[in-house]
């Protein structure tokens, strides 16, 4: 079993940026892809970027590919997504996902964190 506890969000000005964590227990992250989605209010859940276990390869959303950049690190049990340029419609949800059934890019992960708030004011 793991547990992901997502935490960094927060309020913020158009442009400025954010780093948000989230930290794996219960079991070691290294061998598990990682991803962060996030959901608006009223809206579905979207992909926002995804990493191997290895880190060796990433995957992001079109709209946040140059301000977004997925990391972790294994030997901390922790992903993170810098995120840069914010604008307000990325103001959601975010949250951290691990394991994916399927692709990296559908929302179908055995392991979900609680979300963590991101609102970015204009």
């Amino acid at each position: 079993q793991v547990q992901l506890v997502e935490s960094g969000g927060g309020l913020v000005q158009a442009g400025g940026s954010l780093r948000l964590s989230c930290a794996a227990s219960g079991r070691t992250l290294g061998m598990l892809p990682m991803a962060w989605f996030h959901q608006a209010p009223g809206k579905e859940r979207e992909f926002v970027a995804a990493i191997t276990w290895s880190g060796g390869r990433t995957y992001y959303a079109d709209s946040v590919k140059g301000r977004f950049t997925i990391s972790r690190e294994n030997t901390k049990n922790t992903a993170y997504l810098q995120m840069n340029s914010l604008q307000p419609e990325d103001t959601a949800v975010y949250y951290c996902a691990a394991v994916p059934r399927g692709s990296v890019t559908d929302a179908e992960y055995n392991y979900w964190g609680q979300g963590t708030q991101v609102t970015v004011s204009s």
